[in-house]
């Protein structure tokens, strides 16, 4: 499997500098802040509930209004997307999102990041809540119908299930380049002027894009929704990280200036 590949790259590429690299002077790149971990944690939360609570009032489409939308009304960019539907490539997009979730996990073959476990651990819930919340909410509110829904060819229950009006931005996307874009930006933190470096930062950005396009051919999203979630599950998953680096926290000493006679 495709999916399986970035897996594997960035675990090896962990196994191969951590069996190199002296440990004994290591200093954590990262820190733990409530001045940042609250208001992501509450941000995370108060999106998700808020998203419950809309989508437990969100009734689904009815057959009158699934029959009066026309593909005439949508983007061009986005038109021919409408005629695009298949349960077998929906099932491929899932099977590379439950792969993003495992996908950090590789961090830990490197014996820095064991030592961090709990501060790692922790941006990757606040990743995974953020990203989730968000996504879900801008879902709630803008309730966009997928493009399948003006396909003329896709059974009237799929159309009317609640999921069916979901379709900006698109979350598989979103949560995949979450996870992969963490992954690599840890990766880059913990080690510094590696050579693979940028080869992970390539299958990082690799890896949700073919999630976003199997979304795309499937007929669950439109461009516009994969290109959305891609840019802020990147965003996401490179700034979770880099709001926790210790560089941010350290105050340069202000000397006062010497003067002699």
């Amino acid at each position: 499997m495709k999916q399986l590949s970035f897996f594997f790259l960035l675990l090896n590429a962990f196994f191969s500098i951590g069996q190199q690299r002296d440990t004994s002077d290591f200093k954590s790149p990262y820190r733990l802040s409530w001045a940042v971990d609250v208001p992501i944690i509450t941000a995370g939360v108060g999106m998700g509930v808020t998203y419950l609570i809309l989508d437990s009032q969100t009734p689904v489409l009815t057959e009158n209004y699934i029959n009066s939308l026309n593909r005439n009304d949508v983007w061009a960019l986005d038109r021919a997307t409408t005629y695009n539907w298949s349960k077998p490539v929906a099932r491929a997009s899932d099977a590379f999102l439950y792969t993003s979730f495992a996908v950090p996990f590789v961090l830990l073959a490197d014996r820095n990041v064991r030592k961090d476990y709990l501060k790692i651990g922790l941006m990757y819930a606040e990743t995974i809540a953020l990203t989730g919340a968000l996504t879900s909410l801008t879902k709630n509110i803008l309730k966009r119908p997928r493009p399948f829904v003006y396909n003329e060819s896709v059974d009237l229950h799929y159309k009317q299930e609640k999921d069916a009006q979901y379709a900006f931005f698109s979350g598989h996307t979103s949560v995949t380049a979450a996870m992969c874009f963490m992954t690599a930006k840890v990766f880059q933190d913990y080690n510094k002027g590696s050579k693979a470096i940028p080869w992970v930062w390539a299958a990082a950005a690799t890896f949700p894009a073919i999630t976003g396009v199997l979304r795309q051919q499937a007929g669950k999203h439109f461009w516009t929704d994969v290109v959305t979630g891609y840019l802020v599950g990147a965003a996401i998953g490179f700034l979770i990280p880099e709001l926790h680096r210790v560089d941010l926290f350290q105050r340069k000493k202000h000397t006062k200036p010497s003067v002699s006679f």
